[in-house]
C-alpha cells in the first residue's frame, strides 16, 4: 500500500476526529452495515477525488466494507484534514495521496497516482479527476464503468462534455439529488462558509454589507446564515428568476459593479469564472474582504489583482493583504480557494451524512446498472433519494404520514371535481 500525506503520526488524532464525525453518520451508518454484509463493490477499484475532511473519512471506510479497493486523493489543495489522511492511511490501509496546502504540480501528481490503479469508477468532487482522463487516450481506462459527481461546477463540466458527445462513461450527478443540494448546498455551505469567515479573519458579521454572488442553493445558504447574523446581504444573480426571488427572500438585489463599492465582505458562490474581475478591485473600499465558496478559485481574478496591488502580505493565517497604490488594502481569503474548507472544517457530519449516502449507493447502482446506462450524465434515481431521506427522518425520530387509499385514488385520477 503505497501514499503520500503529511505525516503518518498523525493517525491516532485523525480516528478519533472520524469516530466523532461517524457518531453524526447515521444514515451512511445503516449503508455500512448493509455493505459489510452484502459487498456489492467486491473487486471493484475505486479511485476517489474528494475533499478528505472527516466526513469522507466515513465514506471511505463504508466503501471499503462494501468491498471496494480505494485510491483517494484531494480534490482541492487546501480541503486537506492531514490527521484524517494519516489515519484512512495507516488505521484502513487505503492508498491516499493528499497533503494540506500541496502546489497544483503535487495536487495533479496525486490525481496521477490514483488513476494509476486503473479504477473500475470514479468518484469526483469537481471534476478535475474525470477531467485528467478526458485529456488522454481513453484506452490507458477503458475499464471504467462509471462514476459519481458531488458538485455543481462538476456537473457543469460534465454536462458540457456530455452534450459535445464527448463523455466516455455514465456518471451520476449526485448533487443533483433533492438529499444533497437542498441541505448540503444551502445548509451545510451555508453555516460552513460563515465559519472559515469568522475563523480567518474573527470579523463581526452584524452591521456588515455582505455581497453574496449567486443565488443557487450554496448562495441561499449563505445569504440565509449571514442575514442571520445580522448583516445587510446584497445578492448578485445574473438569472431575473434568481433575483426575483432573492429580492422575495428580503435581500438587496444590485449589479457587482454597484455593490463592489459598498461591500464589506464579499463571497462567490456561482460555479463560473472572474465573477469579482479587475474592475471591481478598483472600486472596493479599503478594508474590503473576499472569499470563495465556490468550488475553484476560478470565480476570483486573482493574476488581476495581483497586478493591481503594489505589495503582498500575509497577515493572518488564510488572510492575504493586497495594499493597492492609493493605499487601500484588499483582503482575499484562503488564496480564494473554499474558504469553508480552506480555514475551517467544511459542512457539519450530519448533513454531510445524506450527500455521502447518496455516493455509497450511486457507486452500488453503477456496479449494478452499468451494462444498461449510456455515456450520459443520469440523476440519482428517485428511490435512491426517498430512501435516503426516510432513513435521515427516522434518525431523527420524526414521522410522518402515509397516504391513505382514498387519498391514492383521488391523486391518481381525474374524475374526481370540487
Amino acid at each position: 500500500m503505497k501514499y503520500d500525506i503529511k505525516d503518518i503520526k498523525l493517525a491516532a488524532k485523525g480516528a478519533l476526529r472520524i469516530e466523532w464525525a461517524a457518531n453524526n453518520m447515521p444514515v451512511l451508518g445503516l449503508i455500512g452495515n448493509r455493505f459489510s454484509k452484502e459487498k456489492p463493490l467486491k473487486g471493484l477499484k475505486v479511485a476517489a477525488c474528494l475533499h478528505v475532511t472527516t466526513e469522507t473519512g466515513v465514506l471511505m471506510d463504508v466503501l471499503k466494507k462494501g468491498g471496494a479497493e480505494i485510491y483517494l486523493c484531494a480534490s482541492n489543495p487546501l480541503s486537506t484534514q492531514d490527521d484524517v489522511a494519516s489515519s484512512l492511511a495507516k488505521n484502513l490501509g487505503i492508498a491516499v495521496y493528499a497533503i494540506k496546502g500541496e502546489d497544483t504540480k503535487t495536487y495533479y501528481k496525486h490525481i496521477e497516482a490514483v488513476l494509476a490503479a486503473k479504477p473500475d469508477i470514479t468518484m469526483d468532487d469537481g471534476a478535475d479527476l474525470v477531467g485528467t482522463i478526458h485529456q488522454r487516450d481513453f484506452s490507458v481506462h477503458a475499464n471504467i464503468i462509471g462514476g459519481t459527481e458531488e458538485t455543481t461546477t462538476g456537473v457543469i463540466r460534465l454536462r458540457a462534455l456530455a452534450e459535445q458527445n464527448k463523455l466516455r462513461y455514465p456518471i451520476i450527478a449526485v448533487n443533483d439529488a433533492h438529499t444533497k443540494h437542498m441541505f448540503d448546498n444551502r445548509y451545510g455551505t451555508g453555516q460552513s462558509t460563515l465559519d472559515g469567515i469568522i475563523r480567518a479573519t474573527n470579523k463581526l458579521i452584524a452591521g456588515s454589507n455582505f455581497v453574496v454572488c449567486g443565488y443557487g442553493w450554496c448562495g441561499k445558504g449563505v445569504a440565509m446564515r449571514a442575514k442571520g447574523m445580522g448583516a445587510r446581504v446584497i445578492v448578485i444573480e445574473v438569472d431575473p428568476l434568481k433575483a426575483l426571488e432573492a429580492l422575495m427572500d428580503g435581500f438587496g438585489v444590485m449589479p457587482i459593479k454597484e455593490a463592489a463599492k459598498i461591500g464589506d465582505i464579499f463571497v462567490t458562490v456561482t460555479g463560473d469564472i472572474n465573477v469579482i474581475r479587475l474592475e471591481h478591485f478598483k472600486a472596493m473600499k479599503d478594508g474590503a474582504i473576499i472569499s470563495n465558496s465556490g468550488h475553484f478559485n476560478a470565480e476570483i481574478e486573482i493574476p488581476a489583482l495581483e497586478r493591481l496591488a503594489k505589495s503582498k502580505r500575509k497577515i493572518r493565517d488564510f488572510v492575504d493583504e493586497y495594499k493597492l497604490s492609493d493605499g487601500r488594502r484588499v483582503y482575499l481569503l484562503g488564496e480564494g480557494r473554499l474558504i469553508n474548507l480552506a480555514a475551517a472544517e467544511g459542512h457539519p457530519a450530519s448533513v454531510m451524512d445524506m450527500s455521502f449516502a447518496n455516493q455509497a449507493l450511486g457507486a452500488e447502482y453503477i456496479s449494478k446498472n452499468y451494462s444498461d446506462m449510456k455515456k450520459n450524465v443520469y440523476g440519482v434515481p428517485r428511490e435512491i433519494d426517498e430512501r435516503i431521506a426516510a432513513l435521515k427522518l427516522k434518525s431523527l425520530g420524526i414521522k410522518i404520514d402515509t397516504l391513505t387509499e382514498e387519498q391514492e385514488k383521488y391523486l391518481a385520477s381525474w374524475e374526481m371535481g370540487t
